[in-house]
């Protein structure tokens, strides 16, 4: 963008406007950047208080063993600090996980662990990287996702409606067949049916006492607690723990505090010069799209149990469409300083690897270093398959839409700088934080 220009850019797919950045920068925040503000939910306490108790116990997985906060930590950034991470089988938190020998995993999670910040904010509509569940209000719930049929109404929104995938997946919570009734009801396709694996992880928490009188305190004497009602509470309790719109970027922009000159420097490259706002648009720095950059693969790949390969082809996935083979939605950038590692895979380890990827995808993906990768010891696992396989390495390569660019040292120091301005220390601390125990008294992660 040249100097002194104005340009509107319009975040894709949500038509959320964003007045760019007159350029050079003007001193006067207002006529800086204006964006239409985020709308959040408001969520009683004792709501929320729920959803943190549940978020934190390993009752909702079949063995007992992980929770949610198991790979959406605090102490990694809502994230887990891995490259790929490690479910059911395993213990310990972040790069400290290691495999537990009675139960090895069958695989690594075949994707990195994304954070949880803003997700309660309304425009997050879109789920999981490849958005395999998204609003659809032509749909009767209002919701798509490839469970189909099987997927239970009465979600209150596409976040609680997530909350209901890892505890079906064998390698993430829900355990493997021989092990739990749930991972069995699971692999026969009992997920919604009565009895089935909602009802029986339903059940387990209705059968705790401490959460039955909270259950009965919020929804009403005699409630039976449902698994809508498990996820509208996980929920609401991510949506106030994690909301980050409170970092120094939004108070300069308020007029409430000054950037540094490098981060100034950075905001006029990533709105201007280094076209990042192109897909990092909006409020939280996302368009909410899928784009396919050339990221490096590893681990196992998303593939089908008759298929034998270990690609993730990503959006392609979902749509069937080949022109969405290896696009990956766009991560918003709130708190990106602290989320390392990035990428779908996890594959780059730093904030200034990462970036030097967008500048050149293509050579990036064919130079990776594999010894950035941040994956706990896995036996049997093969990790580089398709980085070993020179036919997957050019296709990934051939479905890169970014031109490779140039910035100097001094232009990426600033960048970084402007993306570390991102950071909400409130939403990193969090507001209700760990809880000391849960009510199954089951081990808190921590």
């Amino acid at each position: 963008m040249p100097s002194g220009s104005r340009k509107q850019l319009i975040t894709r797919g949500l038509g959320i406007a964003v007045l760019a950045l007159p350029f050079p920068l003007l001193a006067d925040p207002a006529d800086l950047l204006r964006f239409e503000m985020a709308e959040f939910g408001e969520f009683a306490p004792e709501r929320v208080e729920l959803g943190q108790l549940l978020f934190f116990d390993p009752i909702l997985s079949g063995n007992e063993s992980v929770a949610c906060a198991t790979c959406h930590h605090p102490r990694f950034a809502t994230s887990d600090g891995l490259s790929l991470g490690l479910g059911d089988g395993a213990f310990g938190l972040g790069p400290e996980r290691r495999v537990d020998p009675d139960n090895l995993p069958e695989q690594r999670i075949p994707r990195h662990s994304p954070a949880l910040f803003n997700l309660g904010a309304e425009e997050f509509s879109v789920m999981f990287h490849d958005g395999r569940l998204e609003a659809d209000p032509t749909r009767p719930n209002g919701i798509r996702t490839p469970l189909g049929d099987a997927m239970t109404d009465g979600f209150a929104s596409v976040l609680s409606a997530q909350a209901m995938f890892p505890v079906l997946s064998a390698d993430e919570m829900a355990g493997h067949y021989s092990e739990n009734p749930i991972a069995q009801s699971v692999r026969l396709g009992h997920l919604s049916l009565e009895g089935g694996a909602w009802d029986q992880i339903s059940a387990r928490v209705g059968a705790v006492p401490d959460y039955q009188a909270r259950i009965e305190a919020i929804y009403g004497e005699g409630h039976q607690i449902g698994f809508t009602d498990i996820s509208d509470l996980l929920a609401e309790f991510i949506a106030v723990e994690w909301r980050a719109d409170d970092s120094p970027f939004d108070r300069y922009l308020r007029g409430e505090g000054s950037l540094s000159a490098a981060a100034m420097g950075g905001m006029d490259l990533f709105y201007g010069a280094a076209g990042c706002a192109a897909c990092h648009s909006g409020q939280f720095q996302t368009d909410h799209d899928f784009h396919p950059i050339a990221m490096p693969q590893l681990g196992p790949g998303k593939a089908a149990r008759f298929e034998d390969h270990a690609l993730d082809i990503g959006r392609m996935r979902v749509t069937g469409n080949p022109e969405d083979a290896y696009a990956f939605r766009t991560p918003s950038l709130r708190n990106v300083a602290e989320t390392a590692p990035y990428g779908h895979s996890g594959a780059y380890a730093t904030l200034e690897a990462v970036i030097r990827h967008h500048l050149d995808p293509v050579a990036s993906l064919y130079a990776y270093d594999r010894t950035q990768a941040i994956l706990p010891n896995l036996p049997g696992s093969d990790d580089w398959r398709v980085l070993d396989d020179p036919e997957a390495m050019a296709e990934i390569a051939a479905a890169n839409e970014l031109a490779p660019q140039t910035l100097s040292e001094v232009e990426i120091s600033d960048l970084i700088a402007f993306l570390q301005a991102l950071t909400d220390e409130t939403s990193l601390i969090g507001r209700y934080g760990v809880p000391n125990n849960v009510p199954s008294g089951l081990d808190v992660p921590r």
